[in-house]
């Protein structure tokens, strides 16, 4: 039984398909969406260079021989080995297991700040990527068609909160993209948008390295980003933006990427957890003082033997490789030999920063430009499960190369119903 089907939950069933024998096992992976989203392509999609779908790995198809349920865990009784699951429709209903693999992943971690939950968009699923492509360039229609100036400067200025690897590369791509289609539009020059990112800490990007984050940051300022550091978001109560440095000023587009927590179905659970929510693994990814449990990823404390003291950090990288190792344990415990602990040396990282831009730290050596844009993508055309996925991606970049961007707005399938609605009410003014 696998609870969750993102980068532990796929990348493990699929290992185990490939290892257990004939008969040897059952496989279910439980999760509340149908597909695995491949988060290091969000940005792109966000800025249309992939097309929202080829970001994402249905399970059914990948996962054949295997039950798919599509649902909630809300529950887990490891003492009985029963789940409690809650379907999209009907009752919640139990079900049995002999072995559980928790991959539950991550959720956004939010603060208590007046007009977040209202206000603000996260950045973890591909919904949301393409709620803020619809959003930027929605606003760009506005401005360009307003003749009221506050409301023009409003949706000219865009906020992101967090500057780490997601805050950075989804502001960077969504930059770039409102830069290169403010040449479709007369009233609105390049020169007219407002960025800002709202980090609370002295720098950005600490995955990189210190050089190469001084190097992104200066990058971004080049191109017209406002980088507030050592800043927090006060308030955005109704689009009204409050920094904790006294700045304040309007906008309708506020993301939000200011890091990630366990997810809190872990506390519904009769497994171990730490004070930070997260399940404490042992070395070999088994859940610590309990059989038959293991785990991976976010979600979960593994030990990084690389540096004694330390936990793994919560990155694909790590629950990429964990799950091969995890499904191998899983394998080799059921017949009885002896598992393997996990053990892996932080690689480097690499960061898109829009179209032809990037910086890379990899084994030691530092990228910048070009090269580490074009590391960047071919790593995760590398990593993107299937081919029929990688296949897709690289034609969705190879017609971007020849054609221009598209700048289309579907800010209406945020609300699919309103037209037939409108139209059903016998409304005089019916929404097109």
């Amino acid at each position: 039984m696998i609870v969750g089907g993102g980068y532990v939950g796929l990348f493990t069933a699929m290992k185990l398909r490939k290892l257990l024998r004939r008969g040897e096992a059952t496989l279910t992976i439980i999760d509340p969406r149908s597909y695995m989203t491949y988060q290091p392509f969000l940005p792109e999609a966000a800025a249309g260079s992939i097309q929202p779908r080829h970001t994402v790995v249905p399970l059914r198809p990948t996962l054949k021989n295997a039950e798919v349920i599509t649902g909630w865990v809300r529950r887990v009784r490891h003492a009985d080995k029963v789940v409690v699951v809650e379907p999209l429709e009907g009752d919640a209903y139990e079900l049995p297991y002999d072995i559980v693999v928790m991959a539950v992943g991550s959720i956004s971690r939010t603060l208590p700040i007046p007009g977040l939950a209202e206000w603000g968009t996260g950045f973890k699923n591909v919904e949301e990527a393409i709620q803020l492509r619809n959003r930027v360039i929605e606003c760009l229609d506005i401005a360009e068609s307003t003749r009221d100036e506050a409301i023009r400067q409003r949706n000219l200025t865009f906020v992101g909160v967090g500057a780490g690897f997601a805050g950075v590369e989804a502001l960077a791509e969504l930059e770039d993209m409102s830069r290169y289609a403010t040449r479709f539009y007369r009233h609105i020059d390049a020169r007219d948008l407002r960025w800002v990112l709202v980090e609370a800490s002295d720098h950005i990007l600490p995955e990189v390295g210190p050089k190469l984050g001084v190097y992104v940051l200066d990058q971004l300022r080049s191109r017209g980003i406002d980088v507030r550091l050592n800043t927090r978001l006060v308030s955005c109560v109704g689009g009204r933006i409050v920094l904790s440095d006294g700045t304040e000023f309007d906008s309708d587009t506020l993301m939000w990427t200011a890091g990630v927590k366990a997810h809190p179905m872990l506390g519904s659970t009769d497994l171990p957890i730490d004070e930070q929510g997260r399940l404490r693994c042992r070395t070999d990814l088994r859940v610590e003082g309990v059989d038959s449990a293991w785990g991976a990823g976010d979600a979960c404390a593994v030990p990084d033997l690389t540096q004694p003291g330390e936990y793994c950090l919560p990155t694909a990288q790590h629950a990429v490789r964990q799950a091969t190792v995890l499904a191998k344990n899983i394998v080799k415990s059921l017949r009885g030999k002896e598992t393997k602990e996990y053990r892996h040396k932080n690689a480097g990282s690499v960061a898109a920063l829009g179209l032809h831009k990037g910086a890379a730290q990899v084994f030691g050596f530092r990228l910048r430009g070009f090269p580490a844009w074009f590391m960047h993508r071919t790593y995760h055309m590398s990593r993107v499960p299937t081919l029929q996925r990688k296949v897709a991606v690289v034609t969705d970049w190879t017609l971007a190369f020849f054609f221009s961007r598209d700048i289309t707005s579907l800010w209406g399938m945020h609300e699919p119903f309103r037209a037939f609605e409108s139209a059903a009410r016998g409304d005089e003014e019916v929404a097109s």
